[in-house]
Parts: C-alpha cells; structure tokens; sequence
C-alpha cells in the first residue's frame, strides 16, 4: 500500500512544476490533501489550510491543468475583461472585504471599491494571496503545485486513502481529496460536432473567437459570457459585423449600480414564508419587496441582494415540484435581475443594439450544418411554430456552463459518477454533497475524503457561483478538514493510551 504523499511515475513531474521533483519526498508521514482545480475556489481552499492551524504536519498538493491561482476566469488573455462584480465585493477573505481593493490599488491608486476592475488582476491577487499563506505557513505544513490533469480517483478497499490517478500515469496517494474544477464547458450545440473549428467554437474562454470586419456572426446565449465576447470581437472588428445572439427568453442581463446592502431580518421572515408556500408565493414575496423598497427611494437590486442573503435556505425550504416550477417558470428571469453588467458594459451592448450590430433573438436553435464557407443555422422563435433560417460566417456558443453532471464531458466527473462516487442531481444542477461538501455517492451515503466545492454546489444551495458565496464555502470546508483532522489525531493518541 502506498503511504500518503508517495508520488509514483515520473511523468508525473513533466511540465510547469512548482516544487522540482528533487525537492519532493517520496515518502511522508505528512498528512496529504490534493485539491483538484487551482481557480478561485481550489485556491481558496489550499490559502485558508495554509493560514489555519494544523494539528498535524501536512501537505497541500495543488493541480491544474490551465494557470495556477487563475483558472480559466482570470487567466492571462489579449483581451482584458471586467469582473462583473465590483471590487469592494470581491474579497478572498469575509473577514477583510476590502482586500482585493486595496491590492488593486497598488498598480491602480485611483480604483474605489465600486470600479469593476479588470480578471487578469484579480487573478494576480489571488496568486499572491496563495504565495503569501505559503511563505508564511509554518515549516510543517507544505503547498506543492503541480500542473497536470487528474482523471480518475481511487478508493481502495481496506484503507482511508485514495489514489488520484495522472493524466500522465502519475499516482498520488492522499488522505483527502477536494474537486475544485470550477464551470465545466457548455453543452454541445446542436450540429456542432459536424462544423470545423474556424466556423463554430464550442467553448469562447477556451478558445477565444476572433471575429473579422464583415462577418455576420451566431453568438448562441445571451448571458454575461455573451457580453463579453460580443464586445471583444466588435472591438477587433473595428464594429463592422453583425451579431445575432440568440436565447430562448431572449433576456439580456440587467445593469449594475452603487446601491446600499442592507440586511433586515423582516425581510427574510417574509422570504422564508412564501417559500414554504409555493415558488409562486416566494415570486410574489420578492416583487412586494422590490416596490416597497422602490417607493422608498431605493434600488430594486436591494431586493436581490437580500434573496441571495438567504438563498440556501429558501432553495432547501422548497420540494422537488417547487424546485422545477421555478427552474422552468422563474430561472431565466432571476439570472438576469441577478447575474448584471457592469454599467459600461451594459451601454456598450445597447449601443450596438441601437446602431443594428446586435440583434436579439427569442428561440431555440434547432441545427447547423456547413455550408461552403458559411454556416446554415436553423432555428425557432419563441412561440413559432415554423423554424427560420439564417446565413452567418460563424457561431460561438454562450450559453454557459453546463452544470447536468448526466452529460458532463470532463474525465474526471465522469468516472467518479461510473464508479459510484458521486451522484449527479436529478434536476441537472450538479452533484449530490452534504453542507461540508462531502461528496454523496450513489447509495446516498456520505464520503469521508472526498470533497467538492465550487459551482456544482446548487443541488443544495442553489446560490454558489459568485465570489461572496464561493469563498464562504470554501473556508468552511477549509475548517472541516483542520477540525476533523485534529480529532482523528485525538482519537488515535486515546486509542494508544487504551
């Protein structure tokens, strides 16, 4: 059996590597935690145990297959795009809500906590913030970052630990596991598989799009990804192209604005009782407060920010029939109101909405298929019934991530769900957990090891794609593998003494 921390195969240390492998132990009796994904949920977690004390030696093993500390969201690119959020609300740590800002202001003096600051930036603090915890963590208690993919994990029989298994062969053995692979890819468009990449790309933060001066293009979602790429590729177009984005509500996200957080328990009592009524009840509880808050004098979006202030426990108030009334009824128009632009981006958008370079579509799309040069789309309006079609140069699917672990396409998840370790939620949200994170496998019982936090989290707390509600998942599940590391020590030293 291998002992915790044994990394076996060389081919385990090829590429960007941290730690030389000279520097690696082949054996330790450091405890091991291998957290999957180095995005802002992975590095999240790897920053708190590092700042947490530990009751025992421990290793913090750190995979990524794209940029450490960056991910996919805040990576590196040509183009710079905004966060959506605005900087005083962007904190890796609850404790210190101006963090981020006051890093950003050592290259940006003039940025105030309402600037929606650029993702290449906030994805250079969160590297700093996970080098900082490192340097400071105690001789015991050791980060290693690795660059590679993971694509199976083992648990076997007569032991606690789990092999993580290397895209490479490399095996690691580990105490704990935590999948932190932040959004998967969108799902495949219909007739996507049948078009070259220069005519379709399946997914823009993987593969950029370029669009070209004259092109007609299919930007398939009209979300927040929609917006950036839109702008991006008007902007490399010297905006002269048209773009058709194509949704089945055909609902744009709203805009942001400065307005107050204010927290008033009245209103989550009144939240509380529609949903325990019905979504219905719930909808009607939200637009009263919204009109109420208004003939105050103040922001709709204060409403929203006190649904999201209790948004697990109203999700976890409502049934199963409640919960598909509002994913096929209210979904759309809560990620809307919920999920806005910056201001800038908002005008941007309307700009070339009003010149005719964005047109917005209701509908479904139905095909594509190649041809010449060109793409066929086919599709339908909402409330058609006869499909329409149009001739576009390329299309680039918008839609966002696809959270239904029944179609994922990531290796990983994949072959947890073939082996019965995790368990995809019935309503295509994500992946059963319990409050800790723990993974539930398919008989419904609780994994001991095996972790997940990130966006997949909404088959229990419906609220888990943003930073404020990511990083509270996050330090929790840092604390629960501190805590129950520190009683299994305690229990060991009892059972020596008996």
């Amino acid at each position: 059996m291998d002992t915790p921390g044994t990394w076996a195969g060389s081919a385990l240390h090829e590429g960007s590597i941290f730690n030389p492998p000279q520097q690696l132990e082949a054996r330790s009796p450091a405890r091991t935690i291998v957290i999957v994904g180095a995005g802002f949920s992975g590095t999240a977690v790897a920053t708190h145990l590092l700042r947490l004390p530990q009751a025992e030696p421990l290793r913090i093993v750190l995979i990524e297959r794209a940029q450490i500390a960056g991910g996919v969201a805040y990576a590196r690119r040509e183009k710079s795009y905004l966060l959506n959020v605005p900087a005083g609300r962007m904190s890796l740590n609850a404790h210190d809500p101006l963090q981020f800002l006051t890093y950003a202001q050592r290259s940006l003096p003039q940025a105030t906590a309402e600037d929606f600051l650029p993702r290449e930036l906030y994805g250079q603090y969160l590297e700093t913030s996970l080098r900082c915890a490192s340097e400071a963590a105690p001789p015991d208690v050791r980060l290693q970052r690795v660059r590679g993919e993971v694509i199976a994990i083992e648990k076997p029989h007569r032991t606690t630990n789990v092999r993580v298994h290397m895209h490479t062969g490399g095996t690691i053995t580990a105490h704990a596991v935590v999948l932190a692979p932040g959004n998967p890819a969108p799902a495949a468009l219909p007739g996507g598989a049948g078009l070259p990449r220069s005519r379709y790309v399946a997914d823009p933060w993987q593969t950029p799009p370029v669009f070209r001066a004259g092109e007609t293009v299919l930007v398939v979602g009209t979300g927040l990804t929609m917006a950036d790429i839109v702008l991006a590729g008007a902007q490399s177009a010297g905006g002269r192209l048209t773009i058709h984005a194509l949704s089945r509500h055909g609902l744009l996200p709203a805009c942001q604005t400065e307005f107050p957080q204010v927290h008033d328990e009245c209103h989550g009592r009144a939240l509380m009782r529609g949903a325990s009524v019905s979504v219905r009840r719930l909808l009607r509880e939200v637009r009263a407060l919204a009109e109420d808050i208004e003939l105050r004098g103040g922001d709709w979006r204060e409403a929203i920010a006190a649904v999201r202030g209790v948004a697990p426990q109203l999700w976890q108030r409502m049934g199963d029939r409640e919960r598909q009334r509002f994913l096929r009824h209210v979904r759309a128009y809560w990620e809307v109101h919920r999920h806005r632009l910056p201001q800038a981006t908002w005008t941007a958008l309307n700009e070339l909405r009003r010149g005719e370079r964005l047109q917005v579509h209701a509908g479904r799309l139905l095909n594509m298929q190649q041809i010449g040069r060109r793409v066929r789309v086919t599709w339908c309006a909402r409330g058609a019934s006869a499909p329409t079609t149009l001739l576009v140069d390329r299309v680039v699917n918008c839609t966002g991530p696809q959270y239904d672990a029944r179609h994922s396409r990531e290796r990983l998840l994949r072959s947890l769900i073939a082996e019965g370790l995790a368990a995809p939620d019935a309503l295509g949200l994500g992946i059963a957990t319990e409050d800790s994170g723990a993974l539930v496998d398919v008989s419904g019982r609780t994994a001991s090891n095996l972790y997940y936090v990130g966006p997949m989290l909404r088959p229990r707390f419906w609220e888990t794609t943003a930073v404020q509600e990511l990083r509270t998942h996050a330090e929790a599940l840092a604390r629960h593998l501190a805590v129950s590391a520190g009683t299994r020590r305690a229990w060991a030293a009892g059972a020596a003494l008996s």
